[in-house]
């Protein structure tokens, strides 16, 4: 159908409907684009694999297993003050609140508040009763038994020692709660403005490497971006080293993951004090459209992808720390705990199935002195993003922020502890590697929520499409 054709309707209506199919046809490059296919960088997976794999292996079983009781329950911290600047308010917005879980809701298991509660020779109550009376983790209580007390004693030990790559709430602190994540969604609350910006700002400019002769924001809400179209700003990118590149894409791809939960569970209306939630295409586009984010909405997808590649690759190398007997994740209940750890272990052996793993062994691989010494810097950079989590002033926001930073941050140390994962004993206390039940739970949360990012950008793609095929529905039943 050309232009001549469409604008030779005799009437108003038929220009009117040319006008928008010619408008929603002028759309149609964008949300080819927005679909974002091929090869990533630095990796040799392609999207539509992981797609696929995704959709079919992972998020069903991901979403399974954060509905149990292990998983839904996390203990934070939101009442840390912010240690870089001036506390600006907490969000007065009523859906930036939290609610606390009522003591009387958690799992006894859980409740406990041992840190290494996962342990089957911690599953007796009358232990786990006498270590919640501790003071500190190495204050054992003569009571426990002789095994007991070196799994604790190991942990305190194994915690002075730990180079973490995030930083941990002291899950001992008085204004440290539980929160049934499954009651507490993260979804746009409203949450925006200086405060929000203020946040990305200092991780974008102030965390990710970049010398100082780069003056393009690395801020995608930052106000103006001149005329760079980006393209010399990825040529510089391009020119780092894979370490510093592979920093930057993480922290890109999380914020993509972030944003695309805003839009997909976005306050369609509120109408009699029943809110309505849902997709809202118009938020997606201002956000990743090629168009109106000047050709990095697509690229700020890839990084979404990257970032999946790294905690997939994570969840397959820590496989064999959870396919230990010694290993139970336990909430007082025996027969669901033994059905979780069932469904846990069948995500891991999916994970190891994947045939296009990023090659973590190509990081920190240079000259033994340089390389530690990147690793170092690399691990302090990424500690101090969480610590800017506490500077979030909506709780809603903070809770999320916090539990998908610290689960990369255990994504990051699993890629890095390979070694003594292998070394791990099969049924006694670990030596040089653990994970406390925090790391766990944020580790798997935050991978089924890149999981939830990639499932909701395949339904962003079907709207699209739908709505480009209405619209032409629409022109044909008026010309």
């Amino acid at each position: 159908m050309t232009r001549g054709v469409l604008w030779a309707g005799a009437g108003p209506g038929a220009a009117v409907a040319s006008v928008q199919l010619l408008i929603a046809l002028s759309l149609l490059p964008g949300v080819v684009q927005a679909q974002v296919t091929g090869v990533l960088d630095d990796c040799l997976c392609d999207i539509d694999s992981i797609d696929k794999f995704n959709t079919y292996k992972i998020f069903p079983k991901i979403k399974k297993l954060q509905e149990r009781d292990y998983f839904r329950y996390y203990k934070v911290n939101l009442k840390r003050p912010c240690p870089f600047w001036a506390d600006d308010g907490h969000c007065s917005i009523k859906d930036c609140h939290v609610e606390p879980c009522p003591e009387s809701k958690i799992p006894v298991g859980i409740k406990a508040g041992s840190s290494n509660k996962y342990l089957k020779m911690a599953n007796n109550t009358k232990e786990l009763e006498d270590c919640e009376q501790a003071n500190k983790l190495g204050a054992i209580n003569s009571t426990l038994s002789n095994q007991s007390k070196e799994a604790f004693i190991d942990w305190a030990r194994y915690d002075d020692s730990q180079d973490h790559f995030c930083e941990l709430d002291d899950e001992r602190s008085p204004t440290a709660q539980h929160v049934d994540l499954l009651l507490n969604p993260e979804r746009y609350t409203g949450y925006k403005g200086p405060s929000a910006w203020r946040v990305w700002n200092s991780i974008y400019e102030e965390n990710c490497f970049k010398p100082r002769s780069v003056y393009r924001p690395l801020n995608p809400l930052a106000p103006s971006r001149g005329e760079d179209d980006g393209e010399s700003f990825y040529t510089w990118l391009e020119g780092l080293c894979l370490e510093k590149r592979v920093f930057y894409k993480l922290i890109s791809g999380l914020h993509a993951s972030i944003n695309l939960h805003l839009c997909a569970n976005y306050l369609l209306e509120e109408t009699w004090g029943k809110p309505s939630w849902g997709p809202n295409i118009k938020e997606f586009k201002r956000r990743f459209d090629p168009v109106e984010t000047k050709g990095e909405g697509p690229r700020r997808l890839k990084n979404l992808y990257f970032l999946y590649l790294i905690e997939l690759r994570a969840l397959s190398k820590v496989a064999p720390y959870f396919e230990r007997t010694v290993i139970d994740l336990y909430t007082g209940n025996v027969e669901e705990d033994a059905d979780t750890k069932t469904l846990l272990l069948s995500i891991f052996q999916d994970t190891k199935s994947f045939t296009m793993h990023f090659d973590e062994k190509s990081m920190f691989a240079g000259d033994k002195k340089g390389a530690k010494s990147l690793k170092e810097e690399f691990r302090l950079h990424f500690k101090n993003i969480s610590h800017i989590m506490d500077c979030v002033g909506c709780d809603k926001c903070r809770l999320w922020g916090k539990l998908q930073t610290q689960g990369l941050g255990a994504a990051l140390k699993i890629l890095f502890s390979e070694k003594e994962i292998q070394k791990l004993p099969e049924n006694s206390p670990s030596k040089g590697f653990q994970l406390t039940r925090q790391e766990i739970v944020a580790l798997l949360n935050a991978f089924g929520r890149l999981s939830t990012s990639i499932r909701e950008l395949q339904n962003f793609k079907v709207l699209l499409q739908h709505t480009l095929d209405n619209i032409i529905d629409q022109n044909d039943c008026t010309s």
